[in-house]
């Protein structure tokens, strides 16, 4: 099923608020099993002055593939590792929760239909982040309670930390970092033969 952003992408080159630039090799604080499933050079995302909010590392080949759920983007298994993620400063995810500085993987997940997250977005795709030291294998697919309960670990609240996330149609994708609607900075790269889009810098509406 397609779902269409009701969003004006905005030129970065008229905001000049971020860019991306190539970044660096996966971090040490990494596990060397996970680091290798990663892409080998990241991408940086630099503020207007020169200081990084983040860089970001997805992993060099396709995740596990699950059937397309109701309202979701991709056909990704539970748990599935999707990349890594540093923050060398404060940070903040759309609840307005608060991210500490270190590194994170990024796992898929969907938010239940429960009617609890109704608003928040348009499709089900979202990427949970876990502190680096609480996530070492690449290869497990934790179901939704575990990987909730990592996340924890790392929004300090009972609710996980997340981005949301979902696959960008090949006519609207435009790689790097920019302006989607009046709030929300989504980069866009490439997963494998994935297009991927995330927001970084936003607020939830819902």
């Amino acid at each position: 099923m397609r779902i269409l952003w009701a969003v004006v992408l905005s030129a970065s080159s008229a905001c000049a608020q971020y860019k991306t630039v190539p970044g660096g090799a996966p971090p040490a604080e990494l596990k060397p099993e996970l680091a290798q499933v990663l892409q080998p050079v990241g991408v940086k995302v630099l503020k207007a002055d020169g200081s990084v909010l983040c860089e970001v590392w997805l992993r060099n080949s396709a995740p596990e593939t699950a059937a397309v759920e109701e309202a979701a983007t991709f056909g990704i298994s539970q748990g599935a590792l999707l990349g890594a993620i540093h923050f060398p400063a404060k940070h903040e995810d759309r609840r307005g929760q608060t991210i500490q500085p270190g590194v994170y993987t990024l796992r898929y997940s969907l938010f239940p239909i429960n009617g609890d997250h109704q608003g928040v977005a348009p499709q089900r795709d979202f990427a949970l982040i876990t502190p680096a030291a609480h996530d070492t294998d690449p290869a497990v697919l934790p179901d939704f309670d575990t990987l909730v309960a990592w996340s924890r670990k790392a929004s300090g609240t009972p609710h996980p930390a997340v981005f949301s996330i979902w696959k960008q149609e090949p006519s609207d994708f435009k790689e790097g970092f920019d302006k989607m609607g009046d709030h929300d900075w989504v980069l866009q790269c490439k997963l494998h033969d994935l297009l991927f889009a995330m927001i970084l810098v936003g607020r939830a509406e819902g």
